[in-house]
């Protein structure tokens, strides 16, 4: 698995919208329309549409 990056301010807003804190989460993927997340500590991976 790819390792994820700390997400940008426009990211973090997205992940916020969802009800999710931005500070658990590393993007692993920016697609056009959907944001790829891994969680820091489960490793948990999430899909968002953006």
């Amino acid at each position: 698995m790819k390792q994820g990056r700390k997400p940008t301010r426009k990211q973090k807003l997205a992940i916020r919208a969802v009800r999710l804190n931005p500070e658990n989460w590393l993007v692993t993927k920016n697609l056009p329309g959907e944001l790829h997340l891994v969680h820091r500590e489960t490793n948990r991976e999430r899909k968002l549409p953006v």
